[in-house]
């Protein structure tokens, strides 16, 4: 009998190959593969990276610019509430002078051209922690309406950002201070003015004294606001740009705040000045400076 076999298949039971099919097309098919795939280029690699970037900086900014807000904003309430009640519950000489102590809330800043509803509390110290509740106050200087200077520190980023519009502030914008005892009226010298112009915008709000002082004499030097390098440690000094540090009788009294500056950045500091030109004392009469009405 005749044996039989199935199409394609040898008589040895090995698979039968097509002229031009199997072992070939396989070759083929493996070489089309490689050819097919795409290359990754350096432009696709830097592509990745600077979207990778661009996240993380929006993490970082969104992080920075709102949520160490919401934290700093509790901190600002509390402390409010603790100076409100140290104010309602403790009654303090006037004519003592008491150091406040460190991370502790002793006043309260007012800047009416910023709307009725810029006030924070200022703490006592420079710490990181310290400005996280708010504007902070350099230690070693002057207290609210003492001669000298009053330096004040805070962010202008993040963490309630309270000095985020200093560069906005005009010459003889007021900056109004509050303690337990008195109301404390500053007013923001001349800005990158000179000669008859800056003592035309002196005119406009000091005294006749200080308006000598500050257009010819020892207080001339003084700007209003300006950018400098953040060891410029003579912006806080007693009289400002100088190396005096002991406050003196015969000194005006200044407040200085400090920030830095570009925004996102401390590579600068942006400082303003301004000078005391009215304290009204806490008498009772619930008397209140007219300045905070002021837009």
């Amino acid at each position: 009998m005749t044996s039989s076999t199935a199409p394609g298949v040898s008589s040895g039971g090995e698979p039968q190959h097509r002229h031009g099919v199997g072992r070939h097309s396989a070759s083929e098919s493996k070489t089309g593969s490689h050819k097919n795939r795409p290359r990754i280029t350096f432009t696709q690699i830097l592509g990745e990276i600077l979207l990778t970037a661009g996240i993380l900086f929006f993490l970082f900014a969104f992080y920075e610019s709102y949520w160490t807000n919401i934290a700093s904003g509790k901190a600002q309430n509390e402390a409010n509430n603790q100076l409100q009640n140290q104010w309602d519950n403790e009654r303090v000489n006037p004519r003592k002078k008491i150091a406040p102590e460190l991370g502790t809330a002793f006043a309260r800043m007012y800047i009416p051209a910023f709307g009725s509803d810029f006030q924070f509390a200022i703490v006592e110290g420079t710490a990181d922690t310290d400005l996280e509740a708010g504007p902070g106050h350099y230690h070693d200087t002057q207290l609210p309406g003492e001669k000298g200077n009053f330096a004040v520190a805070g962010h202008r980023v993040g963490k309630g950002a309270p000095f985020n519009d200093l560069g906005n502030l005009h010459a003889c914008d007021a900056v109004v201070v509050e303690t337990q005892n008195a109301w404390n009226v500053y007013r923001v010298l001349p800005i990158d003015s000179f000669g008859e112009q800056r003592r035309a915008d002196a005119e406009r709000c000091l005294t006749p004294e200080q308006i000598e002082r500050v257009v010819n004499g020892d207080y001339s030097s003084v700007s209003g606001r300006y950018i400098t390098t953040p060891g410029d440690v003579n912006t806080i000094s007693s009289l400002p740009g100088t190396d005096i540090t002991t406050a003196g009788d015969d000194m005006e009294g200044v407040m200085t705040m400090t920030t830095c500056h570009p925004q996102f950045s401390n590579a600068e500091r942006m400082i303003v000045h301004a000078m005391l030109t009215e304290t009204i004392p806490k008498n009772g009469s619930g008397e209140k400076p007219a300045a905070l009405e002021e837009k």
